[in-house]
């Protein structure tokens, strides 16, 4: 068996899932890079996990569909023998920006499968692989997290689908933490806020001027490296009293003032 820990990274061709994989591979762990179609940027992150010194596996596969799914973990458990922690990652935002009264039914069940169906029968699947792992060696933990966003409980009437979807992750959050929790496994959430990534490229300048006028108390955008350390303290073991927790990585976002 591989000796060294193994992550499964959804959506890892760029972005927060890229910096995710880079940060793992970092702190000595071998990382399966799961993407959708774009090969290239695949191959890059790759790039980037080995000159950290790491090993990646890349895994082509949708994890909307069960098909795919199945055959990413059937690689990881014939690559390394083992997985140690789930980065539930990959997402779409709608496909279009319309009116919530405007919302198309395909837009909303490709949101839908993608970031909440996915994810869950990921975590399940995984869920049940690591009991398996667990039985046989009872100092091994584990990890399951997700990562949602500010959209969770901030309305944006013309992304609806996406900003349910992602509320929804939050209760599978704690449904699995509840679930797990006695088993060694730690299920927990992070929500990013405003992140510089390939998403958000197209409201640079919205989010420019509102940042610019005191929208987060940390007066910056985000970075997928920012979220990347939050996933690290978590995998490296520093928060090991934590369960079903959403840290929220938005430069103070979520704070309400008047």
């Amino acid at each position: 068996m591989n000796s060294q820990p193994v992550a499964l990274v959804t959506g890892a061709s760029r972005g927060i899932g890229r910096a995710i994989s880079e940060h793992l591979a970092s702190m000595g762990w071998s990382v399966g890079i799961n993407y959708l179609s774009n090969l290239e940027a695949a191959q890059e992150t790759l790039d980037a996990v080995e000159e950290q010194g790491g090993k990646g596996l890349l895994l082509k596969g949708d994890v909307a569909d069960a098909t795919a799914r199945a055959e990413i973990l059937s690689q990881i458990e014939n690559q390394y023998s083992r997985l140690d922690a789930l980065i539930n990652n990959a997402g779409i935002s709608s496909q279009k920006r319309v009116d919530l009264l405007d919302m198309e039914l395909e837009s909303y069940e490709r949101v839908f499968d993608t970031n909440l169906k996915g994810p869950h029968f990921l975590s399940r699947d995984v869920a049940r692989w690591m009991l398996k792992q667990g039985e046989t060696d009872h100092d091994r933990h584990f990890h399951i997290i997700n990562i949602s966003s500010i959209s969770e409980y901030t309305v944006s009437i013309h992304r609806g689908e996406y900003c349910m979807a992602k509320a929804a992750m939050g209760m599978l959050t704690q449904l699995f933490a509840q679930r797990l929790g006695a088993h060694r496994i730690q299920v927990n959430e992070i929500r990013p806020g405003i992140i510089a990534t390939d998403m958000t490229a197209g409201v640079k300048a919205k989010y420019d001027k509102l940042i610019a006028e005191g929208l987060t108390p940390i007066p910056r955008w985000g970075s997928g490296e920012d979220v990347a350390k939050a996933v690290g303290a978590l995998l490296g073991g520093h928060l090991p009293f934590t369960t079903g927790a959403a840290i929220d990585v938005d430069g103070g976002f979520h704070i309400r003032n008047l």
